[in-house]
């Protein structure tokens, strides 16, 4: 077997192709989301649904990649990639709707962003792992976002308001956190 050919069965396994899986959903999750104008509440829950099947699919391809020793670079770069991708859809697709507030959406996002650019500007001295802080930070953005996709009563809206809150004061925490121990270990 050749190199090349090795490289890419270790590349073609289950928790990346669940991961390319994710990406793939996406554009159903945006229909969903948009669907008869993003008023029907049968298509807002299919669209949280489908929002939540992605999710759940994050949880997996991590757990099984580590439990199968099936990490690779490929994985490793677009797992991120495809969380930021979910967040990025439905947050921007609340927004146009006027569902969720754009200065949330550009504060969350520009957030993920400038971690992902540094993530790649020092991948060359290996990747930083995620903290636990940080994986609290995606499971309050995805159920945060999940309450302005679902239909809730009016007289939940400020537990929702209030949940969101808490997730933009722990991203910006984690997003600080994450810089700090990039510049830290740079000295």
């Amino acid at each position: 077997m050749s190199p090349m050919s090795t490289s890419s069965s270790r590349t073609l396994n289950l928790p990346n192709a669940l991961t390319v899986l994710r990406l793939l959903a996406l554009p159903f999750c945006a229909y969903a989301l948009f669907k008869d104008g993003g008023d029907s509440s049968l298509w807002r829950v299919i669209a949280w649904c489908g929002f939540f099947l992605v999710g759940v699919t994050d949880l997996m391809d991590g757990r099984l990649a580590r439990s199968r020793n099936q990490v690779t670079s490929f994985g490793t770069f677009l797992d991120p990639v495809a969380d930021k991708a979910a967040i990025g859809t439905a947050m921007i697709g609340l927004s146009i709707q006027g569902k969720l507030w754009w200065w949330v959406t550009i504060v969350i996002l520009f957030r993920e962003i400038a971690v992902t650019l540094l993530r790649l500007a020092v991948i060359k001295d290996g990747v930083i792992p995620a903290s636990k802080g940080g994986k609290l930070k995606t499971m309050m953005q995805g159920f945060g976002i999940g309450f302005y996709i679902l239909p809730l009563p009016h007289w939940l809206h400020l537990a929702r308001d209030a949940f969101m809150g808490a997730t933009i004061a722990i991203t910006i925490t984690t997003g600080y956190d994450y810089f700090k121990k990039v510049l830290q270990s740079a000295k």
